[in-house]
């Protein structure tokens, strides 16, 4: 069965997409400084304020999602396991950050933060039910 061009497409744009996720976190987790200097210091508080598990999750989601995307260009099966698991980091990080931590994180960074959160989560959402049709319609191995 020959491959879809669509599935180049979404696996190219979102190893991509989830690219610039992993560059976020290597540099914040680096605390790089060229980087974090685009943040306020109450932003740069609030991240660093993350207890261990959040960031694990946070780990989690943004490394599933890269692991989804390479697994999607290699037509594996497991791109929908690996999707579903970013999905997890990314609900559990958001519970966190909007719901659970002292200041949220749209007090630290605005009503953008909240917008941004929202489509990352569509995003990865939609790139799980794509993986997932994918390997139902016989794509993916």
């Amino acid at each position: 069965m020959k491959t879809p061009w669509h599935l180049w497409l979404v696996g190219i744009v979102s190893l991509l997409w989830n690219a610039v996720g992993a560059f976020d976190y290597t540099m914040t987790q680096a605390r790089s400084a060229w980087y974090l200097a685009q943040f306020t210091p109450e932003q740069l508080a609030y991240f660093f304020s993350y207890p261990a598990w959040v960031v694990a999750f946070w780990a989690l989601g943004v490394w599933a999602a890269v692991l989804g995307s390479v697994l999607l260009l290699l037509r594996s099966r497991f791109a929908a396991s690996a999707f579903l698991a970013a999905l997890l980091g990314i609900v559990v990080t958001s519970v966190y950050t909007f719901g659970l931590a002292e200041i949220s994180m749209s007090e630290a960074s605005g009503s953008g933060a909240i917008v941004f959160s929202a489509a990352i989560f569509v995003v990865t959402l939609a790139l799980w039910l794509y993986a997932r049709a994918m390997a139902a319609r016989g794509q993916l191995r």
